[in-house]
């Protein structure tokens, strides 16, 4: 974007348009109600209350910005058609909103975008492209597509319409939580940081925002720390809805204005949310969804945070809930052998009747719940001399649980390595 459009875009009066993204958008997208979390208050020595755009209409905030943006345009725009690119949630926010409008909608996505938001794009009635093996080759196919074809092109994050839209979860929180002190707002392409830090600058400024990114997506970081937009030269993290290698040009330009601070996260505290939130709330939230709910681990690396006297009143957004089941069994996996509820380990036994038994007894006599066993007299080193290999996965209340169970296998004469 040319600095001149930033600029124009800075000097905007952004309470009104504000407030006309919210008239555009009533009737249409949902006020998510507030949830008090007493785990996460517990937990963290703070109020913690949640803001779940997760139960949001298609499941994620993606629809405020997108039916803001449609919802601007002429009719001649909306006659040319509507194409955008996206890794998921953008996408079917753009196709309702387009299919809303009456507008012709083509979703250009890469190609390993999860089926269930290909699927659900497609159940909105848009056209889906998968070009591009990363966000960025979808983005220039598409913006080609649109110069080309002469399209109307909807950007999923650097458009001040789209910016606006996602302001507005800020003036519910604003209004739900009246003596809120911080909000914690995932950032990928900056889009949703961007709107709530200009929200809640302008209509209650002594309210933190704080971004939060993985430790994997680097982008936000070198960016505020050279004073200009860097593109990572490379992203890894399961949060592919925040997996963006190169900020927005305007969104770099509120966020360097508004946002208060920034904190990196983990992939494990990001797994371990997932969980969490399913645990304790029965609220499914995706990856990119828990990144701001894994920052509250981090709040201590935060200088404004820190610094700041009196109670803290935390609103972290869980941005999204469009997670596949596949991937879900396996965060959900993960993060149980994080924390020590499910183990295997190995043994090599003499291939001789009684020696199952005798180890299932012993788990029994210590309460681990056997969950799977492989016996397998290949894998042994012993093969040769009529052993096996028995591999053991159980479940275990934890790290002194496994360290338990390890030591009384030991005692017992059992040559026992824990795999994970």
């Amino acid at each position: 974007m040319q600095s001149e459009q930033i600029e124009t875009f800075l000097s905007r009066n952004h309470v009104e348009d504000l407030n006309q993204a919210v008239q555009r958008l009533s009737g249409t997208v949902r006020h998510t109600d507030i949830i008090p979390s007493q785990i996460l208050s517990e937990m963290s020595g703070f109020s913690i209350n949640l803001k779940p755009e997760n139960l949001q209409r298609t499941g994620s905030f993606k629809i405020r910005g997108a039916y803001n943006k449609i919802a601007s345009l002429s009719q001649s725009q909306l006659d040319k058609g509507i194409i955008t690119a996206s890794a998921g949630n953008h996408a079917q926010g753009v196709a309702y909103a387009a299919r809303e409008r009456g507008a012709k909608a083509t979703i250009v996505m890469p190609q390993i975008t999860p089926p269930l938001k290909v699927d659900a794009t497609r159940a909105y009635g848009a056209d889906v492209v998968l070009e591009g093996t990363v966000f960025d080759e979808s983005f220039a196919y598409a913006v080609s597509q649109a110069e080309d074809n002469d399209i109307t092109f909807v950007h999923p994050f650097d458009d001040y319409d789209v910016i606006c839209g996602q302001g507005t979860i800020a003036l519910e929180i604003l209004n739900d939580v009246p003596d809120v002190t911080d909000i914690v707002v995932p950032m990928g392409g900056g889009g949703l940081a961007a709107g709530i830090a200009m929200a809640v600058k302008n209509f209650k400024p002594d309210v933190h925002v704080i971004g939060a990114t993985p430790e994997g997506s680097p982008a936000w970081h070198d960016s505020f720390a050279a004073g200009h937009v860097v593109e990572a030269t490379s992203v890894n993290t399961s949060a592919e809805g925040v997996a963006v290698k190169r900020p927005g040009d305007l969104t770099f330009s509120l966020l360097n204005r508004y946002l208060d601070d920034l904190v990196m996260v983990s992939e494990r505290d990001i797994s371990e949310m997932i969980l969490l939130m399913l645990e304790k709330h029965k609220l499914v939230v995706e990856a990119a969804g828990a990144v701001a709910l894994a920052a509250l681990n981090r709040l201590s690396t935060s200088q404004v945070f820190q610094s700041a006297p009196g109670k803290h009143v935390i609103v972290p957004i869980l941005s999204g809930g469009n997670i596949d089941t596949v991937t879900i069994g396996a965060v959900i996996q993960r993060s149980m052998i994080s924390r020590g509820r499910i183990m295997q380990f190995g043994v090599e036994l003499p291939d001789v009747p009684g020696q199952l038994a005798a180890i299932a007894n012993l788990l029994a006599t210590l309460r681990a719940n056997v969950i799977e066993l492989n016996h397998d007299q290949f894998k042994a080193s012993g093969h040769y001399r009529n052993g096996v290999l028995l591999e053991v996965t159980v479940e275990t209340n934890g790290p002194d649980h496994i360290a338990l169970i390890l030591d009384t296998l030991r005692t017992k004469g059992f040559r026992v390595r824990q795999e994970y």
